[in-house]
């Protein structure tokens, strides 16, 4: 499957965020957000935050039980904890993304891919997700308190009947893409840290693709709106949210 090519009069912004990095803005509402993994082996975690009030932010639970699903795809919305869409997953060519496997830190990134500091190795030092997250939240004012559970795109962890979580390699390939249209203005923070449960020897963190670019007007019969009944009333808590715009 691939994307829907972008106009290059739509495009607002473009940059790469390499592996083991770290990347953050401001998505108005109007605007779509696409995620590429370059190599295939990419984890672009990513976390959402109201930026008018940051306490409203992306929420794992509220997302997953209002539409009964452990993994996201195109028709999905990602929800804030004050019942509103942050963003809806129009376009998805991977189909399963992850929202439950967590951030790495520093001792799991040790203890599995082993020892490699920026004095021996400079910028090829090994980084992990919660450090990555934790700078750039700082750069808006936001700490470990503000730290929650990622979507980690790209990525894909199933549960069998007993509750146990399972990590599928090389679930993506080069060139795979999600589009997230901001139902509202959103502030995103984006690591590229290994995904947790990825297993080593090798740290191999991917490099991501980002684009910015308008986005066409909400059908009448949109996918994301009418996937769920509880993406319907999100909508509609967005849309008052924003109605003296």
């Amino acid at each position: 499957m691939h994307a829907t090519p972008i106009a290059e009069t739509r495009i607002v912004h473009r940059e790469t965020v390499p592996g083991a990095r770290y990347w953050s803005m401001i998505i108005k509402r109007g605007h779509t957000l696409r995620l590429t993994d370059l190599d295939g082996c990419a984890n672009a975690a990513l976390l959402a935050y109201n930026p008018h009030n940051p306490l409203e932010r992306y929420n794992m639970a509220d997302t997953l039980k209002g539409q009964h699903v452990s993994r996201l795809t195109r028709g999905n919305m990602l929800f804030s904890d004050m019942g509103r869409a942050l963003f809806s997953i129009t376009e998805d060519t991977v189909g399963w993304h992850d929202p439950i496997g967590g951030i790495s830190d520093a001792g799991l990134i040790r203890a599995r891919y082993g020892e490699a500091s920026f004095q021996d190795h400079w910028n090829d030092f090994y980084r992990d997700g919660r450090e990555l997250f934790l700078i750039e939240l700082a750069k808006w004012g936001l700490g470990p308190r503000d730290l929650v559970i990622p979507v980690n795109f790209f990525q894909k962890v199933s549960v069998d009947d007993d509750g146990d979580l399972h990590y599928h390699a090389d679930h993506s390939h080069p060139g795979a893409s999600v589009d997230l249209r901001a139902e509202t203005d959103s502030l995103v923070v984006l690591t590229t840290a290994p995904h947790p449960m990825a297993p080593g020897p090798d740290y191999r963190p991917g490099a991501v693709a980002v684009s910015i670019f308008r986005s066409a007007p909400v059908a009448d019969d949109d996918v994301c709106i009418h996937h769920a009944p509880e993406n319907a009333r999100a909508y509609a808590n967005t849309l008052i949210a924003n109605c003296q715009e």
